[in-house]
């Protein structure tokens, strides 16, 4: 009765650790999940969001206009006037902040409503904006202050700066140092800002289907947390060991009583 008893449990502990094994891995069903289509990324400007924005054309002097004026800072920290012999100075470029109604103010063309647009559509707007004083007005325009938080059960949470304007979930909680053995890879919280308002998604890593939701890329001021886990929350407040102990002393406990039988 030992034997079969001791088989028995040797199985369940293998059953229990497939089933472990399966919360922990990512992307299950990836090759599935990539036969759909995938989607077109680009970032929607937002309200707050510092913008880098440089009109060019063929004629440079038609340009000129609609470009902020750009200053240089000396070694001392102090606001200098270009000059054509200056040394040492930092030149830095004149930006524009979206307000809380979604505007910028642009030079020549004066209030402009980017927040709610895409980069892209913003480039096209722009442009056309432009193209009345303008000969095959070119725009360039980046996001300075594009930046995600990622909280939780991760290896090094805080905020990250991106230079790219372009992140997934994945690369942000590598980033962070990946999950930690307590984090849940099924119910990852994303709270994000869509015109003015608070949403929130849970994205389940383990899952490859994820990767085709409007969660994958991450947009600029993303929150991402990481939810412990049911025996990370346990060891925090009965200590650490405590469910193992526990297990344990069932398991001998139901020996105990199979033997004495």
């Amino acid at each position: 009765m030992f034997k079969n008893f001791l088989g028995i449990s040797l199985l369940l502990l293998v059953l229990a650790s497939c089933a472990s094994r399966k919360e922990m891995l990512y992307y299950q069903g990836i090759s599935e999940a990539v036969k759909a289509d995938t989607l077109t990324y680009s970032p929607m400007l937002k309200q707050d969001d510092l913008l880098l924005i440089a009109v060019s054309a063929p004629n440079p002097e038609a340009a000129k206009d609609f470009n902020l004026s750009p200053f240089e800072i000396s070694p001392d920290r102090t606001i200098i006037t270009p000059l054509p012999d200056q040394v040492a100075v930092q030149r830095r470029y004149q930006t524009y902040l979206i307000d809380n109604k979604g505007y910028i103010e642009f030079p020549v063309l004066g209030s402009l409503k980017l927040g709610g647009l895409t980069k892209n559509e913003a480039l096209t707007y722009i442009k056309n904006k432009l193209k009345p004083y303008i000969n095959e007005p070119i725009v360039n325009l980046r996001i300075l202050n594009f930046k995600v938080t990622v909280q939780g059960e991760v290896g090094r949470p805080g905020t990250f700066n991106i230079n790219t304007e372009r992140i997934t979930l994945p690369e942000a909680l590598s980033m962070a140092g990946d999950l930690t053995i307590n984090g849940k890879r099924e119910n990852i919280l994303i709270i994000r800002e869509i015109e003015g308002k608070k949403s929130y998604h849970f994205v389940d890593l383990t899952k490859a289907d994820f990767i085709n939701s409007p969660f994958y890329y991450l947009s600029q001021n993303d929150v991402i947390y990481v939810e412990p886990n049911q025996t990370k929350i346990n060891s925090s407040v009965i200590g650490a060991n405590i469910s193992v102990i526990l297990t344990s002393v069932s398991l001998l406990i139901t020996i105990i009583a199979l033997l004495i039988r």
